[in-house]
């Protein structure tokens, strides 16, 4: 079956070339059957391979791409248990959120190169996972970018729309650059860009091509690679963009900004797990910033009032996790994260833009209350992703959070405790969200009434909920009686990494006693959120009304744009109105206004030649003549 490979990044690539083609020619609704058909088909072939992949790592060449000097790059995919997971998330979440997409951009005047948007981006995701070099990821990598650019200003003709997606544009530039410098220090290492033969010789400490000693190259390569990793997963400092992003269209934030993209640094993390086994400077720093993020983000959350904000500062944090989880060398259950995060946060940001799409817009939770009456649908799978985000067992995100944090414990334990406080930030956030929106009474506008969602839109609802509700069974840890299944089919992938990792020090406590104290945190941080907000109907600060210090910091996001703007934009927009007054306008302008001002003068004294005397035509013609029969001569 992998001989039809090409066929699963094909089909969504052909999808966005009818629609972008035809675009105004085709219905609404054909237009949004034919993008969903496309990444369905890729779901198909997709699950084929990820029943019959069993552990074996296969490359599939397409075709050659091109040879220059010792670098020969062709065109292939490499099919394995990660890729093959992978795949699934990516074909499998997407073909939701296009269905979904069906009903939510209904009336938008534009909703068939949306379509086309979507499948272009699904296109370049698959080649990302599919490839079988760190240049194949790249190409995919850039395109996620670009489509990442043209879906979050999707609505341009709104100003703050489209600097939003410059600035998605520009940050993820940042962490690019360390991607491609590790990809050139990979192949002035190895001589290579593939996978196979990078590892391979990562793997029996054989570096040909470079003058280092030890593992010290390796250590350069990861945290180039980790630059890039950063930037594309929105982890400190490069996170600003991604709250940003949400000025987009709401299934833009379920499948970029929850499920795919952002997840595209875990990947290559995961992918690179040999390299970074070989790296543990590189693994300590990966763990701090994934923790430091985690909390950080988790803290931004506890104040915001935009829905879709709270939500994006709670994926920032939940990267932040996975990156904890990469750091302290448990790579299955970060991936393990990723499939279970890809179910409740597409199903968080669904669910948000159902809430959007009820109330005409209206994305302040100030303004909102009661809604579980009028949108039951909607309110009862909220609940079960909020459960799930949360870590209550038995919903998904308990088991792949709690691996992580086991692992973190035997690792670090402040890095464990560090990641307990942010799991019960987690739980106040997203349960202060319910409440404030499915709770209490309606607090919006009087003339606007809340309605449930279409079947188009909470059909994918109800069964992102029921993957959030079961999907953690795949990975029921042996503390809990159980056999991780997800351990087991990605062990081919990490057994090396696994094994080469420094023994980690033994934990003092069970896995199982500290589930119950994750549990037992958890569950007080929702209780209270229940009585602060339900009970008690403690509602946020309207805006404009002083509030204490602490919570107006935390409200305004520790300031981190403000600085970022006194200490990097305004300089350097400083900077380059300085360039642009001297260097632009004295300088090359002056210079071409001089060029100008030179052909000018020497035509004005030339021109004084044509004297309109046939005589002196004549006596210059012979003097031309006599002229070039000297220089002939000599």
């Amino acid at each position: 079956m992998t001989q039809f490979a090409p066929l699963i990044p094909l089909c969504p690539l052909i999808g966005f070339l009818i629609l972008g083609l035809l675009n105004k020619r085709l219905p609404k609704k054909a237009a949004g059957i034919l993008a969903s058909v496309t990444v369905l088909v890729s779901f198909i072939f997709s699950l084929n391979i990820f029943l019959s992949i069993s552990g074996k790592s296969v490359v599939v060449p397409f075709l050659d791409w091109f040879s220059a000097g010792n670098l020969s790059v062709s065109f292939s995919f490499m099919l394995d248990p990660l890729s093959s997971l992978f795949l699934l998330i990516i074909t499998g979440v997407g073909f939701l959120i296009h269905i979904y997409s069906i009903g939510y951009m209904h009336d938008d005047e534009n909703s068939n190169i949306f379509f086309a948007y979507l499948n272009l981006f699904i296109f370049f995701m698959l080649l990302l996972v599919m490839g079988s070099s760190y240049l194949l990821m790249f190409v995919g990598w850039e395109g996620v970018g670009l489509c990442s650019y043209l879906l979050i200003g999707f609505w341009f003709k709104n100003n703050a729309y489209n600097n939003a997606a410059k600035k998605a544009f520009i940050v993820n530039r940042i962490g690019d650059l360390g991607f491609l410098l590790g990809m050139i220090l990979i192949f002035m290492t190895f001589g290579s860009t593939n996978y196979t033969a990078v590892f391979s010789q990562a793997q029996q400490g054989y570096y040909p091509e470079t003058s280092f000693t030890g593992n010290s190259v390796v250590t350069i390569i990861t945290l180039l690679l980790f630059i890039g990793a950063i930037g594309k997963s929105a982890q400190i400092p490069l996170y600003t963009w991604l709250p940003d992003a949400m000025a987009g269209p709401t299934p833009v934030s379920a499948l970029i900004h929850a499920a795919t993209m952002v997840t595209a640094g875990i990947y290559m993390i995961a992918r690179s797990s040999i390299l970074y086994s070989l790296a543990p400077i590189t693994m300590f720093v990966v763990a701090l910033t994934g923790v430091v993020t985690a909390l950080f983000a988790a803290s931004i959350a506890l104040a915001q009032n935009d829905i879709k904000k709270v939500l994006a500062y709670s994926t920032v944090s939940q990267l932040g996790y996975m990156f904890l989880g990469l750091g302290v060398g448990a790579f299955s259950s970060s991936v393990f994260h990723v499939l279970t995060h890809a179910f409740f946060k597409a199903l968080l940001f669904l669910g948000a833009g159902s809430v959007i799409h009820g109330l005409s817009g209206e994305q302040d939770i100030r303004n909102m209350g009661g809604l579980r009456k009028k949108m039951p649908v909607t309110a009862i799978t909220f609940l079960l992703a909020s459960l799930a985000i949360a870590g209550i067992p038995p919903f998904a995100g308990f088991f792949s959070k709690d691996e992580i944090l086991s692992a973190a414990y035997n690792y670090n334990k402040f890095f464990w405790l560090l990641g307990l406080i942010g799991s019960s930030m987690t739980a106040f956030y997203m349960f202060r969200l319910y409440f404030l929106v499915f709770h209490g009474e309606y607090r919006g506008k009087p003339d606007l009434h809340a309605h449930e969602s279409p079947k188009v839109m909470t059909i994918p609802l109800i069964i992102l909920a029921v993957l959030s509700t079961i999907g953690g069974f795949i990975g029921i840890p042996e503390s809990l009686g159980g056999k991780s299944l997800i351990a087991g089919f990605l062990n081919p992938v990490f057994a090396y990494a696994q094994h080469n990792l420094l023994e980690m020090p033994s934990g003092s406590i069970s896995e199982l006693m500290l589930m119950a104290i994750t549990v037992v945190v958890v569950i007080a941080s929702i209780v209270y959120a229940r009585n602060k907000y339900v009970v008690h109907k403690d509602l946020p600060v309207a805006e404009g009304l002083k509030m204490a210090r602490i919570p107006t910091i935390i409200y305004h996001k520790y300031y981190v744009d403000e600085i970022y703007d006194i200490l990097i934009t305004k300089p350097l927009d400083r900077i380059s109105e300085f360039l642009e007054r001297v260097f632009d306008l004295k300088i090359i302008d002056g210079m071409v206004g001089a060029a100008g001002k030179l052909i000018q003068w020497v035509g004005g004294k030339l021109r004084l030649l044509q004297t309109g005397n046939v005589d002196f035509y004549l006596f210059a013609m012979v003097i031309g003549i006599v002229l070039m029969l000297f220089f002939k001569m000599r």
